[in-house]
């Protein structure tokens, strides 16, 4: 964890917490951690090694990198998760880790652990949460262009990513954006299978 802090310490996009300036990405590990702690405090120490990872060292491929069309985002995301699980392998064999667990983690990161895998779900569940709680509102914002039905549809997409559990977690675990709850609550009454 402290390997992955490190790298993450590096990134040159800051945010605000607590009304400090952090590294994004380090934020974002550091959240990843918190709801996951939140959501499944049980959860494995594997787990937890790939929620901190999840968008390690993410500023290393810039989304202008690649076309600004759909396929060249889904070229970008696909190259990022990759990336992101080749760094987490590389930290977890060099603090003494077998190959074993670096690439349990390895495939949870890069998201090709089969659909069925438990801690894939538990991991999905959570990415969405941290959207939920901290994201979401500001990515509305940036979207001024799009109307209550679009951003239905966006809800819909998300949720369809979180089990039946991780729905339950969003309820009672996260802090909805409050602006937002209204539009989250009729999402969720109307179903989005």
């Amino acid at each position: 964890m402290a390997a992955c802090d490190a790298r993450n310490r590096l990134d040159p996009n800051q945010t605000i917490v607590d009304g400090q300036p952090v590294p994004k990405e380090l934020a974002y590990a550091r959240r990843m951690t918190e709801m996951l702690h939140r959501y499944r405090p049980e959860s494995g120490e594997l787990l937890h090694l790939a929620a901190r990872g999840q968008h390690i060292e993410r500023w290393t491929l810039p989304r202008d990198a690649y076309p600004m069309t759909r396929p060249g985002y889904h070229q970008w995301r696909t190259r990022l998760k990759t990336y992101h699980g080749e760094v987490m392998s590389e930290i977890m064999q060099a603090a003494g880790y077998d190959a074993a667990a670096a690439n349990e983690v390895a495939l949870l990161v890069s998201k090709k652990a089969s659909a069925t895998d438990a801690q894939m779900q538990v991991l999905e569940d959570v990415i969405v949460m941290v959207f939920v709680e901290y994201y979401l509102e500001d990515f509305v914002a940036q979207h001024p262009e799009y109307d209550i039905p679009k951003w239905k549809d966006i809800l819909k997409k998300t949720l369809r990513k979180v089990s039946a559990a991780g729905v339950e977690g969003l309820v009672q675990k996260v802090n909805l954006p409050q602006a937002l709850l209204p539009l989250i609550q009729e999402v969720m009454q109307e179903g989005w299978a």
